[in-house]
């Protein structure tokens, strides 16, 4: 969840740092820092609690002068969002400097250890124990590199770290152990750049490597050395970084979050390159690294996420047993992880994460890869910690998401599992080519139908303003539409900080039924489906007690008009085909409120894009 980025190079290191520390900002922080070796190796700290605002003020005077430095932006763990605990954290004597995303298991066996050999701590982190650590190790005589090793060795949990020395100042160091958030290495021209995101890396780099678990980068401005944390060497193939992930700006947009929801009909175009074949039809996910043979013994396929892509999941869930045939389950990744659930072989595991960094999810991947089973995962970025784990990786393809709220990141998990889905439904033979025609032509004709959705804006501006004050709102859906129900509440919750639950409408009668009244507004996805009808005896239900009735309904619907208080209108498509389309009045109606309210929409407090940690 914290923002890392280091510099090392022949242009001044601050304004880089502070610039890319600002590309981080949608991660989520409450304190900030920078630290920059200037000529002779001599650190300027400078850190503050509060935005980037503060401690930019705080150098309104002028920038660190150096060639090599690095900046953090923290979320609290252990002590409050204060100056003290802001990183980058120092030892005593203030040669080693660190900045930390994790969280240091061990850090009062470590901290204890310390104070009985003299250190001295000034925060309340537990992060300031690793600078204290590495230097008892080079105060036993240890090279810097050598200290660095041994005390990753000492950590336990998830962590990513980078450090600095003023007694070698030439070369930044960074591990990572555990399932913590990432760490980037950026190539540029005769400097080097370190990140827990590519997007603090962007414009300065074109080619990257990550950090795999256990490993070490020693990072020069000319050269990086990848060694595994007990001394081993490590090869590391660089990617190159496509022009699109850098078009991180919001342009004629307000909010990065409305951007990118125009951005969607485009991402879904991208997630159905090359694996929707439109004439003759078919569909082929030549990234599923499984033999014809493995899927027709797949007996079992359990999909696990959090938050949104949970919801995704619950989507797929469905469309798994529908189109593959083949039993499924979801479930939230720090739930799963924790139980014993059933695995083997013939088990697929489909984990579902944007970033490829979340804690519990790779927990949870870990543990079905100690049981035996098969994985896929569907993650937006290469090269991250989930596609590590897995047999196989589908990448979405949504390009760059900047506001912590997910949302062409949904819709392309989404399409991502309808085409898995319907990938694994051709293999073991129960999709006709009838069918699967039918199938591919929705698909094609789907970001047109998108970008219809997305035109007609005006709708939700009004109904902010008739809505926006309400304390409470309630989603109800049934089928593959109340894992958008839930959606519809996370978003609204999110963004405004207004109370919102989904809910299955089949269930409103065992509880949430009590709480309508005139004052609570319902959010009811109503399509013209199997269960429509039942949707229909719900909004009558609430209308019975005088709740505000918002529809999400099918054009064409000639009765729902007469039953509700508002209706957005969704184009006619497939019951399968509906939730993808029905996400998009969520997110526009989350996003109008949450504006109308003056709510910081990319930023939301205490939230942050990718939770690595617990």
């Amino acid at each position: 969840m914290c923002g890392i980025i280091g510099y090392i190079g022949e242009r001044a290191a601050a304004p880089i740092i502070l610039e890319g520390l600002g590309a981080l900002e949608y991660r989520g922080y409450d304190s900030a820092g920078i630290a920059v070796l200037d000529e002779v190796g001599m650190p300027q700290l400078y850190k503050s609690a509060g935005k980037l605002s503060k401690l930019r003020s705080k150098l309104r005077n002028g920038l660190p002068d150096g060639n090599i430095g690095i900046g953090h932006t923290r979320w609290a763990t252990h002590g409050g969002p204060t100056d003290f605990n802001a990183h980058p954290h120092t030892d005593g004597t203030g040669d080693i400097l660190v900045v930390h995303n994790g969280i240091l298991e061990n850090y009062l066996e470590l901290k204890q250890e310390l104070v009985a050999k003299g250190c001295e701590f000034i925060s309340q982190t537990d992060a300031e124990c690793i600078p204290h650590l590495i230097e008892s190790y080079m105060r036993e005589g240890c090279s810097f590199e050598d200290a660095v090793r041994a005390a990753a060795s000492r950590m336990e949990g998830a962590n990513a770290v980078v450090v600095l020395s003023r007694k070698e100042p030439d070369k930044i160091i960074s591990f990572k152990i555990g399932n913590a958030g990432g760490i980037v290495i950026g190539y540029g021209e005769d400097e080097m750049l370190l990140a827990s995101d590519i997007s603090a890396l962007l414009p300065h780099v074109r080619d990257v490597a990550y950090l795999a678990v256990g490993e070490i980068a020693t990072v020069t401005r000319d050269v990086v050395k990848y060694t595994r944390i007990d001394g081993a060497s490590v090869k590391k193939k660089k990617a190159r970084v496509s022009y699109e992930a850098m078009t991180a700006t919001k342009g004629e947009y307000s909010h990065f979050m409305l951007k990118e929801i125009h951005e969607q009909p485009d991402a879904v175009l991208d997630t159905l390159r090359g694996r929707v074949q439109f004439d003759p039809p078919g569909i082929t996910l030549p990234e599923l690294a499984f033999t014809d043979e493995e899927i027709q013994k797949f007996n079992r396929a359990v999909i696990i996420g959090m938050g949104t892509s949970m919801h995704a999941g619950m989507v797929g869930r469905m469309w798994i047993e529908s189109l593959a045939g083949m039993a499924c389950e979801v479930d939230n990744s720090s739930e799963f992880r924790y139980r014993d659930a059933y695995m083997d072989e013939n088990t697929l595991v489909i984990s579902i994460s944007q970033s490829g960094e979340t804690a519990d999810t790779l927990g949870a991947m870990e543990e079905a890869k100690l049981r035996g089973a098969r994985q896929v995962t569907l993650c937006n970025y290469e090269g991250t910690q989930s596609t590590r784990i897995a047999d196989a990786v589908l990448p979405i393809r949504a390009g760059l998401e900047i506001s912590v709220a997910g949302t062409k990141t949904f819709v392309c998990s989404l399409v991502t599992l309808y085409a898995l889905a319907g990938h694994l439904g051709v293999k073991r033979g129960l999709i006709s080519r009838k069918r699967l025609k039918t199938i591919v032509q929705e698909l094609a004709h789907l970001p047109e139908m998108i970008g219809q959705l997305i035109s007609d804006q005006a709708q939700y501006e009004r109904l902010a303003l008739n809505y926006a004050r309400r304390a409470n709102f309630l989603f109800l859906g049934r089928g593959k539409n109340y894992p958008l129900a839930m959606e519809g509440a996370l978003k609204l919750k999110e963004i405004s900080y207004i109370h919102a639950e989904g809910y299955p409408a089949g269930e409103m009668k065992h509880g949430p039924i009590s709480l309508i009244d005139r004052k609570m507004p319902v959010v009811a996805l109503v399509p013209k489906d199997d269960l429509y009808e039942k949707m229909l005896g719900n909004v009558n239900e609430v209308k019975a007690r005088r709740g505000s009735v918002i529809a999400v309904a099918t054009e064409g619907d000639e009765h729902i008009g007469d039953k509700a208080n508002d209706v957005i209108w969704v184009p006619q498509a497939s019951a399968n085909i509906t939730p993808i389309l029905n996400a998009i009045p969520m997110q526009l109606l989350a996003y109008y409120i949450a504006v109308e309210r003056g709510c910081d929409v990319d930023m939301p407090r205490n939230l942050a894009k990718s939770v690595t940690v617990e």
